[in-house]
């Protein structure tokens, strides 16, 4: 199958910045992929070369196999949703959707029934006559993105689609646009620096740092197995441990030892590593023993870890309460539980801090 979107090797330099460097990737027909990380990791310039506002130094960028690099924006069937939107203040909300319609040579006839099916696909139906500014950012946000489809272009190309948006409006408007999306099988790329927005969004996610891939996979993949403590930390908030591994420990992985005293079980990483290496473990994979539960740590299964620690702080995050744990040999992790328990440890209260050997994520050392 041809895929959609092609890059191959494409580099992009300004002086002597490389803001891309020999970047290759295809994107599947139908699929949606998010090129996550951190500012200046080369996420939007990558958009902007798709889009045709930058042309690639070297390397062959296609869309449906036809080789683009050197085509204009509007020679390629591309939409667009932009950060802040980009409607027209003074044209009515239906005249924004119209706007593509018109410029790309779409039968006049034809231009009232795709703006009513786009105003339908985006629940906005009962507002064509309003302009942008009598509306809500939301709904600002699906005009914007009833304009980028209603031309049905090959590629949908968001540019950090809902970081204008409060938090608890994105979180909903994240449901509706991968619907909307999923719905006209559009393939799509997202461009964000929001992890769960990209883990939410995407079948694909890319991650990248200095005009590079530093890992790309399922969204799971990504959080559960980071090639790199890169790639883990920009996913989410992770323990680390650092030592060495010290031997095998039968079939259910190694023993690894930590600077500070601690031994750990931990899984056969896919690839060695030899010597040191760093250890993390995610915040909500650790389990808290407190009372008398934590006197019963002689019977925790053998592929089971187990500190001795105690409460140092605590937080409230609504549907979590954080726990900072000092632990018997002075490190210091965060432990992640759901609000709903009826009981909690206590500031200074000791506990039991156990966590999976298959839970540890493996990274070499200083990656």
């Amino acid at each position: 199958m041809t895929e959609t979107v092609e890059l191959v090797e494409v580099s992009k330099h300004y002086g002597p910045l490389i803001a891309v460097n020999r970047l290759s990737f295809a994107v599947s027909p139908g699929e949606t992929i998010a090129l996550l990380g951190p500012s200046g990791c080369g996420k939007t310039t990558t958009l902007r070369l798709i889009a045709g506002f930058e042309t690639p130094d070297t390397g062959t960028l296609r869309l449906a196999g036809e080789d683009v690099a050197r085509k204009r924006p509007y020679e390629r069937s591309i939409g667009l949703l932009f950060q802040h939107y980009a409607l027209f203040p003074h044209m009515s909300v239906a005249d924004n959707i119209a706007y593509g319609l018109r410029h790309r040579g779409f039968p006049r006839q034809d231009i009232p029934r795709l703006v009513a099916e786009m105003l339908a696909l985006v629940k906005l139906s009962d507002k064509a006559s309003q302009r942008p500014g009598q509306m809500s950012g939301g709904q600002q946000q699906r005009v914007a993105l009833a304009r980028a489809l209603a031309t049905q272009p090959k590629v949908v190309l968001l540019d950090e689609p809902l970081s204008a948006l409060d938090a608890k409006l994105r979180q909903e408007l994240r449901v509706e646009l991968k619907h909307v999306l999923a719905s006209v099988r559009a393939t799509t790329i997202v461009v964000t620096h929001d992890q769960e927005e990209a883990m939410s969004l995407a079948e694909r996610i890319i991650v990248m740092n200095h005009g590079a891939i530093a890992q790309q996979g399922t969204p799971d993949e990504i959080y559960s197995r980071p090639n790199s403590r890169f790639v883990a930390e920009f996913m989410g908030r992770s323990n680390w441990f650092a030592g060495r591994i010290s031997g095998q420990s039968g079939a259910d992985g190694l023993t690894f030892a930590t600077a500070s005293g601690i031994t750990l079980r931990i899984p056969t990483p896919a690839q060695p590593h030899p010597g040191e290496v760093d250890v993390c473990i995610r915040p909500e994979r650790i389990d808290l023993a407190w009372g008398s539960e934590a006197a019963g740590s002689a019977t925790v299964a053998p592929n089971m870890n187990q500190i001795a620690g105690r409460v140092a702080g605590a937080a409230l995050l609504g549907a979590d309460r954080q726990f900072l744990i000092e632990l018997a040999g002075g490190d210091r992790i965060v432990a992640s539980l759901p609000n709903r328990l009826r009981s909690v440890p206590a500031e200074g209260e000791p506990v039991s801090v156990r966590f999976a050997a298959e839970d540890c994520i493996v990274v070499p050392s200083g990656v």
